[in-house]
């Protein structure tokens, strides 16, 4: 059974995007260039997007167990301003991933702290806050890259984890599903599978055990590369960019669906 990404290696991956992204940024013929997977946001948006966020996520983390936002983390989001001037950006954007990494090392993986994501499967910790960290900036770093004429795939190290963070993350929750109970596995290629299962009063994932190992049937399926199973879910490539097997009617279901309402 795979482990969870431990916070040393959750805080070389982070660095190691974060730098993927300000090479994007750089190499970049014009900062004011549209993004093709977030259209409402430029090039330069995107970068002060990903920059203003790394002390938001370090002002929560160092500001303790909290109910909402602390104070202290939407004041420091608000005062961040990012330059025009294309090697002063860089600069501000690696402080920035700096000041977070810096205070992630300095909590640990298990300091309490506020997140958006409490009703889901992942912990209100400081370690989530990482482990979800560093897909927010793999994902604007393929942005960045695809912007730039340079896309590549995520790393298959950050993919793996990612595709268990966004299904632990952003889809196990106790959200209202309007249709029948449904079961669908995920496979990536690399021998990772996982099962998400939702119901009327929500849903839940789970690793499934290894290949071989004797398992119920899903209803639907999809496969493919960690990193193809992450842009799919992140809405950057389209629905048939994967293999899905079985009721497809299910997946357009979960895309459309908003545990929150």
């Amino acid at each position: 059974m795979q482990k969870n990404l431990e916070l040393p290696d959750l805080l070389r991956l982070i660095d190691e995007r974060a730098t993927a992204f300000r090479a994007a940024i750089s190499a970049a013929p014009d900062l004011d260039v549209q993004v093709p997977t977030c259209p409402e946001w430029t090039l330069f948006d995107l970068a002060r997007h990903l920059g203003s966020g790394r002390p938001f996520w370090a002002a929560v983390v160092g500001a303790g167990p909290a109910d909402a936002p602390p104070p202290e983390a939407v004041a420091a989001r608000a005062e961040t301003r990012a330059p025009r001037e294309r090697e002063a950006l860089a600069a501000w954007l690696a402080a920035s991933t700096q000041q977070l990494l810096d205070t992630l090392r300095e909590a640990g993986p298990d300091a309490e702290c506020w997140t958006w994501w409490g009703a889901s499967q992942s912990p209100r910790t400081s370690g989530a806050v990482a482990r979800h960290q560093l897909q927010e900036i793999a994902m604007h770093t393929y942005d960045a890259q695809l912007t730039a004429g340079t896309a590549q795939p995520l790393p298959a190290e950050v993919a793996l984890d990612g595709v268990e963070d966004f299904l632990f993350t952003c889809c196990a929750w106790s959200g209202t599903w309007p249709h029948e109970p449904a079961v669908v596995d995920y496979h990536a290629t690399e021998g990772r599978s996982w099962r998400f299962t939702v119901e009327a009063n929500g849903a839940r994932a789970v690793r499934l055990p290894a290949v071989g190992e004797a398992q119920a049937p899903a209803d639907a399926s999809a496969r493919g590369t960690a990193s193809e199973l992450v842009l799919w879910f992140y809405g950057r490539t389209p629905l048939d960019s994967v293999k899905i097997d079985g009721d497809r009617v299910i997946f357009e279901r979960l895309f459309a669906w908003d545990p929150n309402a």
